[in-house]
C-alpha cells in the first residue's frame, strides 16, 4: 500500500491546479488570437448564372432544366435540377490550357494561384472614350507609382467600368447577335502589358470586368497566349470591381474543378482590408 508522504497530496493538488490554470490561459490565448472574419468585408465578384448570363457569341449559354420540385409522398420537400453550360461564360476562369498546349487544366490549377492580393488597375476613364481600350504598361507603372511594386502572388484586375452594362449583351459585347464575333467591342489587356507582367513581376493571374482578357477586336488572342503560356489563369466577367479599392483587398476564386477542363464557372469573392 502506497502511503503518501506528508504534503504529497497537497503538492499534487497544487500541481493539478497549476496545470489547469495554464491550460485555461493557453485556451484563452488561442481563442483571443483566432482569426475572426468580418463578414461585412466580403464582396461577391460573381454574376448569377441564369438565362441572362452573357457567353461568347458562338456559345449557347446557360440552361437549367427543372427536375422534381415539391412535396414528396413522404411529406418532405425535394428539388433537383439539371444544368448545361459552356466552360467559358459568365464569371469564369480560363485555365492555362485554354490557349497553351500542355499547360495546366482547370483541375490542376493550384489553390495558391486562385487566392492573392487584388491589384485593381482602374482604366474606366480611358475605356469610357474608347471601347477597344487596352490596358497599357504605363497604367501599371502609374499604379506602382501610387501603391508600390505589385506584390508577389498578386491577381491583377483591370477595372474598365464594364459591369454597368451587365446583362445588356449589345452594350457589354458590342453585339447581341448569335455567332457575331466581328463586332465585339470591349476593353482588355494589351500584349505589352501582359508580357510586362509575366516577365517583370511574379503574379498569379489576371482578370477583367469584360468578356475577355483580350480586347474585343483581337484576332490572335495574344494576351491569352502570353498569360496562359506562362501557366497562369485568367478570370473574365468579374463582377463588382467598382466595390474594391485599388489595393488592399484579397481575391479568392473557386472555379469548378473540371477534370481536364479548359476553364469553368467560378464563384469569386474578395475580402476588403
Amino acid at each position: 500500500m502506497d502511503v503518501p508522504l506528508p504534503g504529497r497530496a497537497a503538492r499534487g493538488c497544487t500541481s493539478l491546479a497549476a496545470t489547469s490554470a495554464l491550460l485555461a490561459v493557453l485556451a484563452g490565448t488561442a481563442l483571443a488570437t483566432a482569426p475572426v472574419l468580418d463578414e461585412a468585408k466580403l464582396v461577391d465578384l460573381t454574376y448569377t448564372f441564369d438565362e441572362k448570363t452573357i457567353y461568347w457569341p458562338t456559345e449557347d449559354g446557360f440552361h437549367l432544366e427543372q427536375g422534381p420540385r415539391g412535396l414528396t409522398a413522404q411529406g418532405y420537400f425535394y428539388s433537383a435540377n439539371r444544368l448545361s453550360t459552356a466552360e467559358h461564360g459568365g464569371t469564369h476562369m480560363d485555365a492555362p490550357i485554354h490557349f497553351a498546349q500542355g499547360k495546366l487544366t482547370a483541375d490542376q490549377v493550384p489553390l495558391a494561384a486562385l487566392v492573392g492580393p487584388a491589384v485593381v488597375v482602374d482604366v474606366s476613364a480611358a475605356a469610357s472614350s474608347d471601347r477597344d481600350y487596352r490596358l497599357r504598361v504605363d497604367d501599371l507603372e502609374r499604379w506602382e507609382a501610387k501603391y508600390g511594386r505589385i506584390p508577389d502572388g498578386a491577381i491583377v484586375l483591370m477595372r474598365s467600368g464594364w459591369g454597368r452594362f451587365w446583362p445588356d449583351k449589345l452594350q457589354y459585347l458590342g453585339t447581341d447577335q448569335k455567332g457575331d464575333v466581328a463586332n465585339l467591342h470591349f476593353p482588355g489587356f494589351s500584349k505589352e502589358a501582359a508580357e510586362w507582367l509575366v516577365t517583370n513581376r511574379t503574379i498569379d493571374a489576371i482578370g477583367v470586368d469584360t468578356p475577355s482578357i483580350d480586347h474585343g477586336q483581337s484576332k490572335d488572342f495574344m494576351v491569352h497566349q502570353i498569360v496562359n503560356g506562362a501557366n497562369k489563369p485568367g478570370f473574365e466577367n468579374v463582377a463588382n470591381l467598382d466595390r474594391l479599392p485599388e489595393f488592399g483587398a484579397t481575391m479568392i476564386a473557386l472555379p469548378m474543378k473540371i477534370g481536364g477542363g479548359s476553364g469553368g464557372p467560378a464563384r469569386i469573392i474578395a475580402v476588403l482590408p
